[in-house]
């Protein structure tokens, strides 16, 4: 089981690890020890996740996100089989947790009048101070 919040856990049964080799250098034993842990866990299909939260989550732009709506997770920064696995485990977590609260509604807002004529008048001052750079003595 994967607790998220006091409220909010993840059943480990709804979790999909597979272990494999992991890739890079390590000498003998990247070639013999599958430490590399490859973590799936499906967000659509997901019964524990509230519905608004699971909207925001496969609503991001994650590369790590299957078009199937399948948060894949690959952790191979450790030795060790379990260390890989704690560590997939805080990066789901973190994941979910992201989609937990819902971004504030941006409230456009207009320029003041004085705002504008501040800009205008900046704007006006460096084109005089442009054009006094300028020679016209071509005769």
């Amino acid at each position: 089981m994967l607790q998220i919040t006091d409220t909010l856990t993840i059943p480990g049964d709804e979790l999909v690890e597979r272990f494999v080799r992991s890739s890079g250098p390590g000498g003998q034993n990247v070639n013999k020890v599958a430490t590399a842990v490859e973590l799936r866990f499906d967000i659509g299909a997901s019964p524990s996740l509230p519905e608004p939260v699971r909207e925001r989550l496969l609503a991001k732009r994650d590369r790590r996100v299957t078009d199937e709506g399948v948060l894949v997770i690959n952790a191979q920064r450790f030795r060790t089989q379990e260390r890989n696995r704690e560590d997939a485990r805080v990066r789901l977590a973190a994941f979910i947790a992201s989609g937990l609260h819902a971004p504030t509604p941006r409230i456009a807002t207009k320029p003041s009048r004085a705002a504008k004529r501040r800009r205008l008048d900046a704007k006006r001052e460096r084109s005089t101070i442009k054009r006094g750079r300028t020679s016209r003595n071509w005769d």
